[in-house]
């Protein structure tokens, strides 16, 4: 993963899972934020957009301003530390989430701007690799509250079709008791 960075967003409210921490909900014994740093291992930085996890380190945490703002304004605060021309970006609650997900997203984007997962037919927009620049481009710029498939649907987008349960993620109690 040379030349690639990392964003995680894990500062999401959890509303449909009654405001609990799910990055660090656990499933198959590991924690679901470490689950996603496991598939970025080689990325430099990685940074995560959300408060800091004790028992978590290796990464570079900050916070999107204001806190809450949205999956856009978290995207803008992690970019502020990303140097390397691309960049993955990840949501912090994904349980299916591997490195070689993140190696087939990094080889498909080619010309294009990113390359996103899709799974039957959708595209999961907090699981790609991006141009750096062309995310930046993309921000508005009040990225707070701002719907985040708006931003990037501009792009040029390399869909990358999901493994089954690749794009496995925990938005609601039934996704956890699904995959626990």
């Amino acid at each position: 993963m040379r030349e690639l960075a990392a964003v995680v967003l894990a500062g999401g409210a959890a509303s449909r899972m009654s405001g609990v921490d799910k990055a660090m909900l656990v499933v198959g014994g590991t924690p679901l934020l470490h689950r996603v740093l496991a598939a970025v291992a080689g990325a430099d930085p990685v940074v995560v957009v959300g408060p800091e996890r004790a028992g978590t380190s290796g990464v570079l945490w900050t916070r999107e301003e204001p806190p809450g703002g949205g999956p856009v304004a978290a995207l803008a605060a992690g970019l502020r530390h990303v140097g390397s021309p691309r960049v993955a970006v990840l949501a912090g609650d994904l349980a299916g989430i591997t490195a070689s997900t993140v190696d087939r997203l990094a080889a498909a984007v080619g010309q294009a701007d990113g390359a996103v997962l899709t799974e039957s037919g959708h595209r999961q927009w907090l699981i790609g690799v991006w141009r750096s620049a062309s995310l930046r481009a993309a921000l508005p710029a009040q990225p707070h509250g701002a719907a985040l498939r708006r931003v990037l649907a501009g792009l040029t987008i390399a869909d990358v079709p999901a493994i089954p349960g690749e794009s496995a993620d925990v938005d609601t109690p039934g996704d956890l008791d699904r995959l626990t």
